[in-house]
């Protein structure tokens, strides 16, 4: 039996109360599974939220994002983030389309990430890549704490994607000039160690 805060003396108190403190609220680390039809509202509303259309544009590619394998993040059993998935024909390399999460929840970003490196090393690819407009520090930042590094600068490709589609807005985050993609990629399995 547990005695309850008026039987017991100040310092127990104070105990049950850091003890109490302590417990999880609720369910704060997400839960990573693979995208099910039953996501297909949550999936088109993310890509219509962070990306204003299902087709995502990625090195003069465009992708359908919202027919595209990957994984959704739930945190108590609400819909928490999305990252969508393409491999490059010959299955040696996989590209992360789109990667976005709707709660600061920690972790969440990463949890994607990872479920995506898990996949595609599952899939027999030798590297994982992505590509950010310049303007977006903020996933710069997140990419190399999570281990992805610079793996090129493609100058102009916003540019002349904007030629073809004005509505690319000439300013984004920060109030930077968006022009650029950076691409980021991962080595995973044995060609991480070469």
């Amino acid at each position: 039996m547990v005695a309850s805060a008026a039987d017991t003396s100040p310092l127990q108190r104070s105990k049950l109360r850091m003890i109490d403190t302590l417990r999880p609220m609720s369910q704060t680390t997400p839960m990573i599974r693979p995208i099910e039809t039953r996501d297909l509202a949550n999936v088109r509303a993310e890509l219509q939220k962070h990306w204003y259309s299902h087709e995502i544009w990625s090195l003069g590619c465009c992708h359908q994002a919202d027919a595209l394998p990957g994984f959704v993040a739930e945190v108590n059993g609400e819909f928490a983030g999305l990252i969508t998935l393409n491999m490059d024909a010959g299955g040696w390399q996989c590209e992360v389309i789109t990667l976005s999460s709707r709660t600061l929840s920690p972790g969440t970003g990463a949890a994607l990430l990872g479920a995506a490196e898990a996949h595609a090393l599952t899939q027999g690819c030798g590297r994982i890549y992505l590509t950010t407009t310049n303007d977006n520090s903020r996933a710069i930042r997140f990419y190399q704490r999570q281990g992805w590094r610079f793996a090129a600068l493609h100058k102009g490709v916003i540019d002349r994607a904007r030629a073809l589609f004005p509505h690319i807005p000439l300013r984004g985050l920060d109030d930077i000039q968006v022009r650029d993609e950076i691409e980021f990629e991962k080595l995973i399995g044995a060609a991480a160690w070469k």
